[in-house]
């Protein structure tokens, strides 16, 4: 076995040029269309949990120490508790609107890539 010719054709395949195959597109067409409400829900689920956070710091007087920032604290925690409780509503309504966008060219991929 001659392992200086399998190293060269293993780098030869990766700098030769990629066909574009229907698969791969349908695989990009799939991610293009999931991807927003993912980037979202991450980022609004890290949010809302920080500001829950800060909020229970504040009620249970770790930062600040007075009664307001007591009362301030419940509100903020409140405030990031509902944001992480309305999180996936969210994100299922935008993935819903990812995939409707997307779903004519994606079903009529799939039907050519079946058909062949």
């Amino acid at each position: 076995m001659n392992t200086d010719k399998i190293y060269a054709e293993s780098i030869a395949k990766e700098y030769a040029p990629k066909e574009n195959s229907k698969i791969i597109a349908l695989r990009k067409l799939d991610a293009k269309a999931k991807r927003p409400a993912t980037i979202f829900t991450y980022t609004f689920g890290i949010i809302s949990t920080l500001v829950a956070g800060t909020g229970m710091c504040l009620s249970m007087q770790v930062i600040g120490g007075s009664n307001l920032m007591t009362a301030l604290g419940i509100v903020i925690g409140i405030l990031g508790f509902t944001g992480c409780g309305v999180n996936y509503p969210i994100y299922k309504k935008m993935l819903e609107k990812g995939k409707a966008k997307y779903a004519y060219e994606i079903v009529e991929l799939a039907r050519q890539i079946s058909e062949q």
